[in-house]
């Protein structure tokens, strides 16, 4: 089964390429490394917007991670034209926007980590950072960025 289809059958799409916000580009490759900038929790009207927990729960937040990761899969799509030429996630950096008290960011993050694992399977094992923030751009509840190892 490829990629593709295991995304299709958890029922779920990619998105469009998002377009960078501010002066930077998705993805940098570096031989058979992929660098990919944060992806956001945005999908066309569905936004993950505000602090963890108080405005955004855990369980929305965690969605909002998926979010990020789809996005991320779209650009890693983009740049080599198949997400079956990733040979494994590499890294996974994720920043939550949390209130000073939390202490949940793992529990966040889990959700970008568990669905890359449901997607790649053991390719989808990845080192992982899962830290609080007091702020993320367009107040976005999640931000996880990416480095990805691919065939060349």
């Amino acid at each position: 089964m490829s990629i593709h289809e295991k995304i299709s059958a958890l029922g779920l799409t990619l998105p469009a390429v998002p377009t960078p916000i501010a002066a930077y580009v998705n993805c940098v490759r570096s031989g058979n490394l992929l660098f990919l900038s944060g992806g956001l929790p945005i999908d066309g009207d569905t936004k993950v917007i505000g602090k963890v927990p108080s405005q955004v729960s855990i369980d929305e937040a965690k969605e909002g991670a998926r979010i990020c990761i789809l996005n991320r899969l779209a650009v890693i799509r983009d740049e080599i034209g198949s997400l079956d030429k990733v040979k494994r996630i590499v890294t996974l950096n994720g920043f939550v926007n949390s209130e000073p008290d939390f202490h949940g960011h793992p529990q966040v993050i889990n959700g970008a980590s568990e669905l890359l694992v449901e997607i790649f399977g053991d390719k989808g094992k990845h080192s992982r950072t899962a830290l609080g923030v007091a702020a993320l751009p367009l107040n976005v509840a999640v931000e996880i960025n990416l480095i990805v190892e691919i065939e060349i």
